[in-house]
């Protein structure tokens, strides 16, 4: 569910349901072990505040979309154990169809994760449901750069072809490039199925029923085709119409309609982590963040050298510092459940003459300092009593 996709979107096709045995079922072997995140919707009413949090308006969503989405019981609740989404027939400002957009945004968040939603789909010509994640804090930049994962599309035109997609600032729907594969599950709207990607550094793995049946690699080329060493998060929701779910129209006569889901598990292994932040900073620098990605009920123990004073964090995956003089080594040893790993960080420090400033740009005198050129790419600084 891109926020700006444009044209057609086509997909690599994998295969028939005939064809699932050629599959590779890897799925129960999966290491992301620990439940992390959860709603199991085994409560009545408005949908977890905790836990999410609505997507509200009705401005197309980039994607020419038909729908105003809204925070209304009629559109989103849970019951009988499941989170119902409904889209609607029926005027609400100037859309002509009312459904709701559900996220984990700051509720919930991960970097690498095994993520399973088991649900049931709409069905009908003009339903673009969709279970997929976006960047949380959007550090690339804007929608492709920072990234875009689709646990899950379908449109109802094409009943039971299931997809699995990324977008990135080098692979995206504006441009069709896009990477993705799709299985056929033909009673996607009349059972309920689990939808999941297990995403680790080295690759974003599609799975449907426990059966892989794309892989998206990290080519390590950089961000454009890789944002995903961030945070995401979780969005459920049915589009009606739009660029793609519209491309044969909306037929009126099929609503209500409704994406019906089961639960909704999030699953991360307990790793060793490389250890955020500068590894040069000046002397006496305030508010130095260091961290490595958190992982709940785990403890952290920050350990750094001589004169480094903590502000903050100790005990936490964050720590902020003011440090002192004195380059050494940074270490934090994350311990769950009897297993503990170390990891540590390098930091030099940057220091200047006393009663002296640091020259910056292409000044050439600050202060007591003189700089004259030097030989070949040196340049030789003098300081005047």
């Amino acid at each position: 569910m891109t926020e700006k996709r444009k044209g057609l979107v086509v997909f690599i096709s994998i295969g028939i349901l005939l064809c699932l045995t050629i599959y590779e079922r890897i799925y129960a072997q999966s290491p992301f072990t620990y439940l992390v995140w959860s709603d199991e919707f085994d409560y009545t009413g408005t949908p977890d505040n905790t836990k999410w949090s609505f997507d509200i308006g009705g401005d197309g969503w980039g994607n020419n979309e038909g729908q105003y989405y809204t925070s209304r019981l009629e559109n989103a609740k849970a019951e009988n154990g499941k989170l119902i989404i409904t889209a609607l027939k029926e005027s609400y400002g100037s859309n002509l169809y009312t459904s709701a957009r559900l996220a984990t945004r700051n509720k919930g968040d991960w970097l690498y994760a095994m993520v399973e939603v088991k649900a049931k789909l709409p069905e009908g010509i003009g339903t673009w449901p969709a279970i997929w994640m976006l960047s949380t804090d959007w550090e690339y930049g804007g929608w492709p750069a920072s990234g875009e994962i689709d646990i899950m599309e379908h449109v109802g035109f094409d009943m039971g072809n299931v997809h699995g997609a990324i977008h990135t600032e080098a692979y995206n729907g504006m441009i069709g490039t896009q990477r993705g594969g799709d299985i056929y599950i033909p009673d996607a709207h009349q059972a309920f199925h689990v939808y999941a990607i297990e995403w680790s550094e080295d690759s974003i793995h599609f799975i449907a029923d426990d059966v892989r049946y794309y892989s998206y690699p990290n080519y390590n080329t950089g961000y454009e085709r890789w944002p995903y060493d961030k945070r995401f998060h979780l969005l459920v929701n049915i589009a009606i119409g739009g660029n793609w779910g519209g491309q044969q129209g909306i037929d009126d006569t099929i609503f209500p309609q409704t994406l019906e889901i089961d639960y909704v598990r999030v699953y991360q292994k307990f790793q060793q982590h490389q250890i955020s932040g500068p590894s040069e900073v000046n002397a006496f620098q305030e508010n130095i963040v260091y961290s490595i990605p958190g992982f709940p009920s785990a403890a952290y123990q920050w350990s750094f050298p001589e004169g480094v004073e903590i502000s903050g964090g100790q005990g936490t995956s964050n720590s902020t510092v003011q440090w002192g003089d004195i380059a050494g080594t940074i270490s934090v040893m994350q311990t769950y459940n009897n297993t503990s790993y170390t990891s540590t960080l390098e930091v030099s420090v940057v220091t200047t003459p006393d009663n002296s400033v640091i020259i910056r740009g292409n000044e050439t005198e600050i202060g007591a300092w003189k700089t004259d050129e030097g030989e070949g790419n040196t340049l030789e600084m003098n300081y005047e009593e």
